[in-house]
């Protein structure tokens, strides 16, 4: 089949716009074992036994997913033609494999992470969530089940950080679980220390304590407070600690925010001062997020990286293994059985806005589903 009506397909299934066509080097597809048929309720079936393509730039304003190689076998498409345009209905694939893919664009985020993001310094209504699928995401939908078996540490180098002066800080993370006594912050002369009270989690530096993040309300699911020592005894005896997965989850599906919540100024000061690095193994289990929901198999190794907080971050994960996926966007149902995959996150800050990158280096999917066909009220299928 021609690399036009290859093209063609491409930009039906994805409802993007391919690059220039006068790169030579770019948007290379080939069709192997294409059949079509007509079906009974007037859609077209069409069956492709190998579709491959290589240097591949797909624009969706405002996202654009450039892909190295995809090869994807038995592939299965269904068309029905709306005021004498074929459109797209359904596509399924037996299995794709692919590399060197990177899809990138602004970062939307849910309303409720938005409010903490909102705390930055030129945030507002620049920054603000646009209404949609994610602004109407019901509150329960929110669930984090790797963080519960969670296990690594987390290490920050602040540099110039007044109060705090130049400091290294440690956080390890042991059974899902952040506890504060086991928290190191190094610097020139005393030590400080953190922890986690009913206003939020601190730190109690040499000249006195700082908050780095205020809760609207307590108490909070996932959270042992801190305990004051006895009369005679240190002011703290017990610093606090975070379960990571009811603590997350808890603050993501509050859904409101209060007077001084969220993260302090100092707070805001130190992350653009921050550099950060971390290994972690997360669990197995649901990850469901306001459109999309996946079971993770095993355990995760990933790497964190920052040279900069308040600039951005880099999350790695050499090995994904994952089940069951199901995602909804812009009307769209899709979903996979079984996908692995070596891939990369990069969340980039600039300014009020934030964007993102992801890298896949290798992955294979089976199961492959999309299903853009519209639902009418009774649940029956629309043209």
């Amino acid at each position: 089949m021609t690399v036009s009506l290859a093209a063609s397909l491409i930009e039906l299934a994805l409802g993007s716009e391919l690059g220039a066509s006068g790169d030579a080097g770019r948007n290379r597809c080939t069709l192997e074992g294409v059949t079509w048929q007509s079906l009974p309720d007037g859609a077209v079936e069409l069956r492709v036994r190998r579709f491959e393509a290589m240097a591949l730039r797909l624009a969706s304003d405002p996202f654009v997913l450039e892909i190295g190689r995809i090869d994807v076998h038995e592939l299965v498409a269904r068309l029905r033609a709306e005021a004498g345009v074929p459109r797209l209905v359904s596509v399924h694939a037996d299995r794709a494999e692919c590399s060197g893919l990177k899809l990138h664009g602004p970062l939307v985020l849910p309303p409720q992470i938005q409010k903490i993001r909102e705390a930055s310094p030129g945030a507002g209504a620049a920054a603000a969530t646009p209404r949609g699928a994610a602004g109407h995401a019901a509150a329960d939908a929110w669930h984090l089940a790797p963080l519960g078996e969670a296990e690594g540490t987390i290490r920050g180098q602040i540099t110039d950080a007044h109060l705090l002066f130049d400091a290294d800080v440690a956080v390890p993370i042991r059974d899902g679980q952040i506890d504060f006594n086991e928290a190191t912050v190094e610097h020139v002369g005393p030590d400080s220390r953190m922890g986690v009270s009913r206003m939020g989690i601190y730190v109690d530096a040499p000249n006195g304590r700082s908050y780095l993040y205020q809760f609207a309300a307590a108490p909070l699911a996932g959270v042992v407070f801190e305990h004051r020592g006895a009369l005679l005894g240190p002011w703290v005896s017990e610093r606090g600690k975070l379960q990571l997965q009811a603590f997350a989850e808890s603050m993501l599906r509050q859904g409101h925010s209060g007077p001084g919540h969220g993260l302090t100024q100092q707070a805001r000061l130190l992350l653009g001062r921050t550099s950060l690095s971390g290994e972690l193994r997360l669990g197995e289990g649901l990850v469901a997020v306001p459109g999309l929901q996946v079971h993770l198999e095993g355990r995760h190794a990933i790497g964190l990286h920052s040279r900069s907080v308040g600039r951005g971050l880099k999350v790695e994960m050499a090995s994904l293994a994952a089940r069951d996926a199901a995602a909804a966007w812009k009307g769209a149902q899709m979903g996979f059985d079984r996908a692995t995959a070596k891939l990369a996150i990069e969340i980039l800050v600039e300014g009020p806005a934030m964007r993102f990158a992801l890298h896949v280096e290798n992955g294979t999917a089976e199961g492959l589903r999309i299903d853009l066909q519209q639902k009418r009220p009774d649940g029956s299928e629309g043209t």
